[in-house]
């Protein structure tokens, strides 16, 4: 019996391998060997979790031929992977991957630090903050006070806390969108809601547009649900979407769904105008395409003079073509795993019947928990304060990321969590891995993308501040030097770091 569970093709491995792009070489360094070179970056793809565990790789021949290299080099890669535990072998069922005994499985998307890690790394791998206190815990305790009547029920609401629901639809109706208790679903979260929606409207092997690149999680959800990923490449800077490229993709490849973040795009920080919005609205009904549309960072302006553009589902009075998403998680808090879906309510009703067969429904006191602060101005407040976080540490990032790399290029966002930064030339697959051993964690750009893309990218949230940001630039110029150096990892160890 095999013992692998997915299959790779050559193909599909040689371009993420050649994906990898390093910096060239200086004189006097020296480049690893081509098998060596091979190896590595194969080990990178199993790390990062974009070639999962288990997966049967290509017999050497094949990937021989796609990469254009003796069958030598692919067999000494292959024997080098099986001596460091990246790989298993049994004759007549060929050769997947593995991950050595004592290393953590990698991740697909973007896994929070365990908390036992959290004394000797700095964490810029997931771009939430702490709870707004005391924020969270009165709208906890606010909760509690009204849940008793609950208690007393099933406590099973398909579609939401018929409160938070009403609560939820006025604040859409206050921003200048009618909206009707019967258009909202509550959710677990952003996550909950968009996977529901995919599982409604786009079927396995359906296409899916997304923006290039978009939020490492949510391609994976996708991926996971077997939606064939269309890239709609982003426009240079933070003027963020290419019109004529997505009315291209939608008319061509007919997409099912497309998703998009237009408010601080996640990671580039990118925030659509009102044109583009009513373009991009415009060209998916044209196409037959539901628009997805993400408002987790819709809230969090930074900086003073933004003027926010209207919803996307502004441009949609008919509710025919957008679907939109929003979230507690970002605005407020992470753990307050609350979501949302606006919707057209036969739109809202399907969803709701779906859902009888995944999660049945959202938590009641969590879902009382963000109706307190809404009906309270407990949610403006704490937002307030979490932009006054997320704007000083933005300020101290940019700051220290400019001064310990100078070579790295990044336009800095008036609002959202994220910069996308450009390396000068180094793999952020490879600062990645070298990161985590001089005690910095950062996801490299090729998350964020499909197939490949972005290798030349990291994303740095703003999740720290202070000597904080200054420790962690110096650990990323750490490993900077490290990958431009050629060295794979090893070198210097992470420092224990006390704020």
């Amino acid at each position: 019996m095999a013992s692998w569970t997915s299959a790779m093709g050559a193909a599909q491995l040689a371009r993420l391998l050649n994906s990898q792009q390093d910096r060239p070489a200086g004189p006097g360094t020296r480049r690893p060997p081509a098998y060596r070179a091979l190896a590595d970056g194969i080990r990178l793809l199993v790390l990062e979790g974009r070639v999962p565990v288990a997966a049967r790789l290509p017999a050497e021949r094949e990937l021989a031929l796609s990469l254009s290299v003796s069958r030598t080099t692919v067999a000494a890669a292959y024997e080098a992977l099986r001596s460091e535990g990246f790989l298993e072998s049994r004759r007549g069922a060929g050769s997947w991957t593995a991950v050595p005994a004592g290393n953590p499985l990698p991740a697909r998307g973007l896994e929070p630090l365990p908390p036992e890690a959290l004394g000797s790394m700095i964490d810029l791998g997931t771009a939430a903050l702490p709870a707004p206190e005391p924020w969270l815990t009165r709208a906890v305790q606010g909760a509690l006070e009204e849940l008793p009547p609950y208690a007393h029920t099933h406590g099973d609401y398909p579609a939401g806390l018929p409160a938070l629901r009403s609560m939820i639809a006025d604040r859409y109706t206050a921003r200048g969108i009618p909206t009707m208790p019967e258009q909202i679903m509550v959710t677990t979260g952003a996550m909950g809601a968009i996977d529901a929606i995919c599982h409604l409207f786009a079927g396995r092997g359906e296409r899916v547009a997304v923006e290039s690149p978009s939020y490492a999680n949510i391609l994976q959800l996708m991926r996971e649900a077997g939606a064939r990923l269309v890239p709609v490449a982003m426009a240079e800077g933070l003027t963020g979407w290419d019109l004529d490229r997505w009315r291209q993709v939608l008319r061509d490849a007919a997409p099912r769904i497309a998703y998009i973040v237009a408010d601080f795009h996640n990671p580039t920080g990118a925030l659509a105008d009102d044109d583009q919005r009513r373009q991009l609205v415009e060209a998916a009904r044209s196409a037959g395409t539901v628009l997805i549309a993400d408002e987790t960072m819709s809230e969090l302006w930074l900086d003073e003079g933004v003027e926010m553009p209207r919803p996307v589902c502004a441009f949609d009075p008919a509710g025919s073509t957008v679907i939109t998403v929003g979230s507690a998680s970002k605005a407020f808090w992470a753990g307050m795993r609350i979501g949302w879906v606006r919707a057209a309510p036969d739109v809202i009703r399907s969803l709701v019947a779906a859902r009888a067969y995944a999660d049945l429904g959202t938590p009641v006191l969590e879902q009382l928990a963000v109706n307190w602060l809404f009906s309270t101005g407990g949610w403006e407040q704490a937002v307030e304060v979490r932009r006054g976080q997320a704007r000083e540490n933005r300020d101290a990032l940019v700051t220290a990321v400019r001064r310990e790399l100078p070579d790295w290029e990044f336009e800095v966002p008036r609002g959202g969590l994220t910069l996308w930064v450009r390396t000068g030339g180094l793999s952020g697959s490879r600062l990645a891995e070298v990161g985590e051993r001089v005690g910095v964690r950062v996801p490299s750009g090729p998350r964020f993308g499909v197939d490949g893309a972005f290798e030349g990218y990291v994303r740095l949230p703003f999740t720290v501040a202070g000597a904080v940001a200054d420790e962690a630039a110096v650990r990323l110029a750490a490993a900077a030097r490290l990958v431009a150096s050629g060295v794979s990892g090893g070198g210097e160890s992470p420092r224990t770091f006390v704020a």
